[in-house]
């Protein structure tokens, strides 16, 4: 295994330790063992000079902006000239060698470093000038902060979500009126937030796959030795393969087959002279570079039968379009259906029911409607909502109509909602399954948050429905019962705030003393001045407490609850105000949780890792050479063991 792969699997190791060790209470490795590796990680990171950014050794800091700057490229970057002919590349590459690559299906950024450092990210933009994204580009997963080469270094590449990252960030997505339609959009979305603390959570991945400047290196006239120095350099590369007219139909054949299971999304392939001299010698065209041509996938398209629409409701209040057709075989397997995303687009495709339409797989991936054969327009878009008959209205978002019900007690809506509120890390009831809350709010128990706790006043009839019996009926009574008495910060994450999990909620609430009428007074500057907090999430917060429905329903739940308030003692200055962060195995304490619900039942906070900010490191082996204690040396942090931490206790 070479440096660099070795570097990304210690990462990974690494990584996932930390979560474990963090966020979940349990270890996975031994500190010795974890020492070990991030020990080896520092040696190889100094050894090939890269760091990645997803590196233990190195944190990002988040920050926002107001708006992402602009920026004019030095030189234009031109779409390249496309063909679906697979014979077409053999004809275009002639006698010459060349490059095979993916056409990765994300956005294309332009990367400057200077001095070995990450300097700056700029997009494509409209190809003459792009906005500066080079905060969001620190966050992406396998981007190299520091490389090598101390040149300038300036590269292109295409910023990319899997679709298994995309199917799995576009369910937890509640800050837009609708899903993604695909990995493209998301990406596009997420590198150009003006938060990147939004954008290193949704796993971007850069693949370089041009060079552009590296002036004093020789690289022998060929891009194959431009693509080898950038994955020195620690860049992770897009697959590319040399082709010649005798092998290219070949090479086209493997990315056919191989693109039905790859994870990376690509809109076809990408062939460029390998001769980089010989390539420039052609000069371009008024639109395109003559060097490169790209090659699209021929769609495979079947014609078939438009049965209905279906109108899908989601939380939001989005009413989702969904084709369902005559089966059909495409790409290898059976489709059926296929999202319209929204009224825009059904209009323009002027659907009926039974008309004549042709589908094919976006990418081989994704079905979709090409086109209507029939173009019969006689779908009708429904006044009522299909989940709770209410009216429903189209409003107009950019230029794309889209449907929603106006009803606020739509079912459909209240679902998640509630299955939030009753989850283990909310208000944790037991006994209420969607099924069950579904069977509430349709007879009408459940309105809002206050009624969960009122449900006794329907005892008889709720023993009466299918399959809710007088013993689920006493098991789920007792449960509500046990909820009454509640933390602050859970009840806080309960309510389904934008953005607000139950980190951000511990966190706001120990700011405002746990007191529930500070926190609804909130200001965004107040909010978003606490450490971990951030703008997005202070403007989510006091959106919500500005709403006076919610402060209502609120106040009828409060009237059912009883709120648990931890008991601050401030009154011991060695541990009131500062921050400790906590190594190693434990003698006098279960955990490493207990430990620190003491530390912040005294005033104090606790950290994952040692900073500048950190007053305490406790390890019960403070002459080890672990990577924290040796972070904690070099900052003059004191290390101390538990016994040292329980003199602190001691001091008033």
């Amino acid at each position: 295994m070479d440096k660099m792969n070795r570097m990304k699997e210690l990462i990974e190791i690494l990584n996932e330790a930390s979560r474990a060790y963090y966020a979940e209470d349990r270890e996975i490795m031994s500190n010795f063992e974890y020492d070990k590796l991030y020990d080896e990680l520092v040696d190889l990171e100094k050894d090939t000079g890269t760091v990645l950014s997803s590196s233990p050794t190195t944190k990002i800091g988040y920050e926002a902006v107001d708006e992402l700057p602009k920026e004019a490229h030095e030189s234009p970057m031109l779409s390249l000239d496309k063909t679906k002919e697979r014979e077409a590349l053999r004809d275009w590459l002639g006698d010459k060698e060349g490059l095979l690559s993916w056409k990765l299906d994300g956005l294309t950024i332009v990367l400057t470093y200077n001095g070995g450092k990450f300097e700056k990210a700029v997009t494509r933009g409209n190809g003459e000038v792009g906005e500066v994204i080079t905060g969001n580009a620190r966050t992406f997963i396998n981007l190299p902060l520091t490389i090598p080469y101390t040149g300038e270094l300036i590269l292109r590449g295409e910023a990319v979500i899997s679709y298994p990252d995309f199917e799995k960030i576009n369910e937890l997505i509640e800050d837009v009126d609708a899903k993604y339609k695909n990995p493209r959009n998301l990406c596009s979305g997420s590198v150009r937030q003006l938060n990147n603390e939004i954008t290193a959570a949704r796993n971007v991945r850069f693949y370089a796959f041009s060079l552009v400047k590296a002036d004093d290196v020789d690289f022998k006239n060929s891009r194959a030795e431009q693509m080898e120095f950038l994955r020195t350099q620690g860049f992770d590369v897009v697959e590319y393969h040399v082709v010649n007219k005798d092998n290219i139909l070949d090479r086209i054949r493997y990315y056919a087959d191989a693109v039905v299971n790859n994870e990376i999304p690509s809109d076809g392939l990408v062939l460029t002279y390998d001769d980089i001299e010989y390539g420039r010698s052609l000069g371009r065209t008024a639109k395109f570079p003559r060097d490169a041509i790209a090659f699209k996938w021929q769609d495979e398209i079947r014609e078939t039968k438009l049965i209905e629409i279906e109108w899908s409701p989601s939380r939001t209040g989005l009413i989702n379009p969904v084709a369902v057709f005559e089966p059909v075989e495409l790409e290898g397997t059976t489709v059926k259906r296929a999202s319209v995303h929204n009224v825009s687009i059904v209009k323009e495709l002027k659907l009926g029911i039974g008309d004549t339409i042709t589908v094919y797989k976006a990418n081989m991936i994704i079905p979709q409607i090409a086109d209507n054969l029939t173009k019969s327009g006689s779908i009708k878009i429904p006044d009522t909502c299909p989940a709770c008959g209410g009216s429903t209205e189209v409003r107009q978002l950019n230029d794309t109509e889209a449907l929603y019900c106006v009803n606020p007690e739509c079912p459909a809506k209240k679902i998640k909602l509630f299955s939030l509120f009753v989850s283990r890390d909310a208000m944790k009831i037991d006994g209420f399954s969607e099924a069950t809350l579904e069977k509430f709010i349709a007879e009408g128990y459940i309105h809002e948050f206050a009624d969960v706790f009122r449900l006794s006043r329907y005892k008889d009839k709720l023993c009466k429905l299918d399959g809710f019996g007088e013993k689920s009926y006493d098991n789920l009574i007792k449960s509500i019962d046990a909820a009454r008495t509640v933390q602050l910060p859970k009840l806080i994450y309960s309510l389904g705030i934008l953005n607000v999990g139950l980190s951000n909620a511990k966190i706001i609430c120990r700011e405002f003393d746990y007191d529930i009428e500070k926190l609804r007074h909130a200001t965004v500057e107040e909010l978003s001045g606490i450490d971990k907090v951030g703008e997005v999430i202070a403007k989510s917060f006091v959106d919500y407490f500005a709403d006076e429905s919610h402060n209502r329903e609120l106040d009828e739940l409060l009237k059912e609850l009883t709120i648990e308030i931890p008991k601050l003692d401030s009154s011991n200055e060695a541990i009131n105000g500062k921050t400790f962060v906590i190594t190693g195995s434990l003698e006098h304490f279960e955990n490493r949780n207990a430990l620190k619900e003491l530390i912040e039942s005294k005033g104090g906070k606790v950290s994952g890792s040692v900073s500048a900010n950190t007053d305490y490191l406790i390890n019960n082996d403070i002459t080890s050479n672990s990577s924290k204690n040796k972070k904690a040396k070099e900052l003059d942090i004191p290390i101390i063991n538990e016994e040292g931490f329980m003199n602190l206790l001691k001091e008033i």
